[in-house]
């Protein structure tokens, strides 16, 4: 059904790509496009610490130390996939680079900084670990071939199954390097779905043959709210869309209908979270609400270099809004599989911030890799999960330098995160969700140590490091991989919901075909087959997806990784 002006809840990249989209191919006038919500940061969120620590879920946990910069999560792009995100970075200019669109500038500075990962796996009394080596047993094999080779028509055989499940009867595939790097690749855990890491064989079949390396890896020139969020931010400005900002819709009001499947928006109901203002948003026949359902940052809390990040309880801004919502329809998923659920999705990161490059030096020596081309993940030495099995304990990225625009010269800025926030760490004897900056820090060095191969240890300068540190900024995420959570097809509502006339769902929380989430691409989908729908435009125009799970030469490749 057409509509003529829109309102968006949520700013975050999927919602602003149905911006873009209706005005570029609904020649949409921006003006008619209004967007609430709590902040525009997007999952793909980077800052200088001091101008987030005041931001809606931070206000009942202050920090003491807002020096250095934050970024609570980072993802990796791939252009063979992420087409749609690349349409739609060519759509808008970069905000660092003139005369470049966003895309140009993001292969521009990924063709002069390839990736190449040679320390993917490290583990203490080995050091760098072969990745290539994928340490598949014979039924491990078995069930990811039944995996890749499972057709879409199939998948809800894997409703409510966990990966854990699906390889119940060979427990060695958690312990395999394919397993390590799989998981701290894409953020799996044993307790998510079977049927997202399906649709992830399927869509990147082609990472058997680079897993080790990252080859097929693509980075922004800086953090992706600088490279991404913020030119969507600034094109949408100029092209007159209202951006409203600290507003938490908190519910809906909905039509009568004699069918009570029929589902009709005619307010908002929201809260100005500066004053604590109740406001209320007429919705008229000629808008579309466009509405992101989930976030994996929601509830998200900092602490700071001597202060844990606090837990918060909140069941989150966006989830909670959808659970009102599937309270009076029956069509519209289930929240509470991705959102209640705490043990399955969380996690805990760290942004480390340095005044000189002795860390970052350091960590260049051991891993025998520039800054930019590496995610390390620390392999324990000893058993830690609850089948007895070894398992990653940490990982961080090294950014190529700088990673915001206003970092000086000296200064250092490295990203990790801890997969399970419950275990305890190995140097520092508490669990890491308890884990101060500093201590976060102390783990870190610690299996830095386990791996260094001299002949001056590490450990011998971790004085002068410490002296180097100006924050890092602990982030509890009890959300971060909530997309990931075991669910059947029908848990997730699809962007147009059968017999909605104005609303449509975006982002990751969204059921598509074929679309694997936790990925700029599906955010980016679920936005344009909005914005089509909304202004008339055929579903046959939207940008076609490649699908190397039917390439015969790509299969080919990934069935002798698999057995080498």
């Amino acid at each position: 059904m057409q509509k003529k002006k829109a309102i968006m809840i949520g700013a975050g990249l999927a919602n602003m790509a149905a911006a873009v989209y209706l005005i570029q191919e609904g020649h949409w006038q921006g003006k008619d496009i209004t967007f609430y919500s709590l902040d525009d940061h997007g999952s793909n969120d980077g800052a200088p610490t001091e101008t987030v620590t005041d931001e809606y879920w931070n206000k009942n946990h202050p920090m003491d130390n807002q020096k250095g910069y934050l970024a609570r999560g980072g993802r990796m792009l791939n252009y063979r996939t992420y087409v749609d995100l690349m349409d739609l970075l060519d759509r808008i200019p970069s905000v660092t680079e003139p005369g470049m669109t966003a895309a140009e500038d993001t292969r521009d500075f990924d063709s002069k900084h390839p990736t190449f990962d040679k320390a993917r796996l490290m583990e203490g009394g080995k050091g760098i670990i072969d990745g290539g080596h994928l340490g598949l047993d014979t039924k491990s094999r078995m069930r990811l071939t039944k995996l890749i080779m499972m057709p879409d028509s199939e998948e809800e055989k894997l409703d409510n199954v966990t990966i854990a499940e699906y390889f119940a009867d060979s427990t060695a595939f958690f312990e395999s390097n394919f397993w390590f790097m799989w998981e701290t690749t894409f953020a799996f855990r044993t307790k998510s779905s079977a049927q997202e890491l399906r649709r992830y064989m399927h869509q990147m079949i082609y990472e058997f043959t680079q897993i080790e390396h990252l080859v097929g890896v693509n980075r922004t020139r800086y953090n992706q709210y600088e490279s991404i969020m913020l030119p969507l931010i600034q094109y949408l400005k100029q092209q007159g869309c209202q951006i409203v900002l600290n507003r938490r819709v908190v519910d809906w009001t909905f039509k009568d209908t004699p069918m009570q499947d029929e589902i009709t928006v005619t307010g908002l109901h929201m809260i100005h979270t500066d004053t604590e203002e109740k406001e209320y948003v007429p919705v008229d026949q000629d808008t579309a609400v466009i509405f992101t359902n989930g976030s994996i940052t929601d509830s998200a809390t900092l602490g700071d270099f001597d202060t844990p990040a606090a837990e918060n309880m909140d069941y989150g801004a966006a989830s909670g809004l959808w659970k009102k919502a599937t309270e009076r329809f029956y069509n519209l998923g289930n929240p509470d599989k991705f959102f209640a659920d705490r043990d399955a999705s969380e996690w805990v990161s760290f942004t480390l911030t340095t005044k000189n490059h002795l860390l970052l030096n350091e960590i260049t020596r051991i891993t025998t890799q520039e800054p930019g081309n590496a995610l390390n993940s620390f392999v324990s030495t000893t058993p830690i999960t609850p089948l007895n099995q070894k398992d990653v304990t940490m990982s961080i990225v090294v950014h190529h330098q700088p990673h915001f625009t206003t970092q000086k010269p000296n200064e250092t800025v490295i990203w990790g995160y801890f997969l399970y926030p419950r275990r305890r760490g190995e140097f520092v004897d508490k669990p890491y969700i308890e884990m101060t900056g500093k201590e976060m820090l102390e783990e870190l060095l610690g299996q830095l140590a386990k791996v260094d191969p001299g002949p001056v240890n590490i450990r011998e300068k971790a004085e002068a490091i410490m002296d180097s540190v100006i924050n890092n900024i602990p982030v509890y995420m009890p959300y971060a991989s909530a997309l990931f959570n075991n669910r059947a097809k029908s848990d997730r509502p699809t962007v147009i919901p059968a017999h909605s006339t104005n609303l449509a769902f975006t982002g990751e929380f969204v059921e598509q075909p074929y679309q694997m989430i936790f990925t700029e691409q599906s955010a980016v989908r679920s936005g344009e087959i909005a914005a089509f729908h909304f202004a008339g435009i055929p579903m046959s125009k939207l940008v076609k997806n490649p699908r190397y799970d039917k390439d015969l030469k790509t299969l080919a490749k990934a069935a002798k990784k698999l057995f080498q």
